[in-house]
């Protein structure tokens, strides 16, 4: 029996080249790279007041086996700008522990439980309402469950990819990388306040579907 409440008119498959013929779409608003304790604490005031955000990481590639690298960059999009936290910057360890704990703010993303793993290597976590939009859109009949094809099946644009396997430990990040990564957090946002519009979530009135560190 299909018990998924999504509606026929959205698609759950969609192709290659059809992605790449819809329009690209890029988070256009504010983007803070938080660099100092100042600046931390007035993003915080801001996240603070949201019931949402879209969160993510980013780590650096590996091309060679064996090597492994931690999570270097985490984002956090607001309604109002999106933050960057360079990990090897500043200690924001107090800031993202406390920020995943929040019951009373969603974290929306995707795959994030392969994120909260990685981030459980650099310090100990506890999420509390963090919903991973792939396993809503599983749920829902959908095998493709990438950030990518999700925004392209529900937003109806394209993100590019293009700086995804860049060096994101550099001290210094290139304006590509700013704008990928901050696109990344925003769209996860967009993608949880079109799933809440569509009536997608577990538990509508709470707005969280439960995702553990793996």
């Amino acid at each position: 029996m299909n018990t998924s409440l999504l509606a026929p008119e959205y698609r759950r498959v969609i192709g290659a080249e059809e992605i790449a013929r819809l329009p690209i779409r890029r988070y256009e608003g504010e983007i803070w790279v938080v660099s100092d304790t100042e600046e931390l604490e007035r993003a915080l005031a801001d996240i603070r007041q949201e019931r949402v955000v879209g969160f993510d990481t980013e780590t650096r590639p590996a091309f060679r086996k064996g090597e492994d690298y931690l999570p270097c960059l985490v984002q956090v999009a607001t309604a109002r700008r999106v933050y960057l936290l360079q990990l090897r910057r500043l200690d924001f360890s107090r800031a993202v522990t406390e920020l995943l704990a929040d019951r009373n703010l969603v974290k929306a993303g995707v795959a994030l439980a392969g994120d909260l793993g990685q981030l459980a290597r650099l310090f100990p976590l506890r999420p509390e309402s963090v919903v991973d939009l792939g396993r809503v859109a599983k749920r829902h009949g959908n095998h493709q469950t990438g950030l990518r094809n999700l925004t392209a099946l529900f937003l109806g644009t394209r993100i590019p990819k293009g700086a995804r396997t860049t060096n994101w430990a550099a001290p210094r990040l290139s304006a590509a990388q700013i704008g990928y990564a901050a696109t990344d957090a925003w769209a996860g946002r967009e993608l949880y306040l079109c799933f809440e519009r569509l009536g997608l979530l577990a538990h509508p009135d709470e707005g969280v579907e439960r995702c553990e560190p793996q």
